[in-house]
């Protein structure tokens, strides 16, 4: 079980609280989904424990019929009674239902609101299939295809522009502030980090993209996930 410690203002409330349970792969260091739901389980501060999955248990039952497209991450509410699975669909499911103060998050029908979901849609059908192939066919492919890796890795490229230009002259995506879509786009960026960062080199190439990245990196339940996040890889190497 994951143990969290709480502000005293936000003890009584977090208490209060069933533990939610969030299915991630057995050894899930490498599975950016799963770190995506979790920033946002620890800048919420609601309370979880971690159920891994064996990579071989995806695709059968129990888990099939808690997920039955058989990936990770899935989420279950005891709170709520709500299980539900698709990490951009989790994430608007805890923004909505835990945060009601908006503190990550925009009042239902604002402009604000709709434009949060729009970069969310952005980043769950275009940053993270994108580098998610790129990771395949760099690292995972049985046969080495230069082809693909170039057409995804150039698709990094692209989406780290879209976001370089929508980035100049704000410090976030959405709303001038911090918001949960903007910690939506950090664990496929760290991927990109650890395999291609001379071929991206987002300083020189996408700095606003870098500096956001920075910002978001220093707060301080998104630095926790990511050294989580290490230990968990450290521990996996073992």
């Amino acid at each position: 079980m994951h143990v969290m410690m709480f502000p005293p203002l936000q003890y009584t409330v977090a208490m209060s609280l069933k533990y939610l349970t969030l299915w991630t792969l057995q050894g899930h260091a490498g599975s950016p989904n799963p770190w995506k739901v979790l920033m946002i389980l620890e800048e919420l501060k609601v309370p979880y424990e971690l159920k891994p999955v064996d990579l071989g248990d995806l695709k059968k039952e129990p888990y099939e019929s808690i997920n039955p497209n058989g990936r990770v991450p899935a989420l279950e509410d005891p709170n709520t009674g709500i299980t539900i699975w698709e990490s951009g669909a989790i994430i608007e499911y805890l923004v909505d239902t835990y945060d009601k103060q908006h503190a990550i998050s925009f009042t239902l029908g604002s402009k604000e609101y709709y434009e949060s979901k729009q970069w969310l849609y952005y980043q769950v059908s275009g940053q993270g299939p994108y580098f998610g192939q790129a990771a395949w066919f760099t690292v995972y492919h049985p046969e080495k295809v230069p082809s693909a890796v170039e057409r995804y890795v150039n698709e990094i490229r692209r989406v780290s522009d879209v976001l370089n230009r929508s980035l100049e002259n704000k410090e976030y995506l959405v709303g001038g502030k911090y918001s949960y879509v903007d910690a939506a786009f950090v664990p496929w960026f760290e991927v990109a980090a650890l395999f291609w960062s001379n071929e991206m080199d987002l300083e020189k190439n996408f700095p606003h993209v870098n500096s956001w990245l920075n910002r978001i990196k220093a707060r301080p339940a998104i630095a926790k996930t990511i050294d989580d996040k290490a230990k968990a890889a450290a521990a996996q190497g073992k």
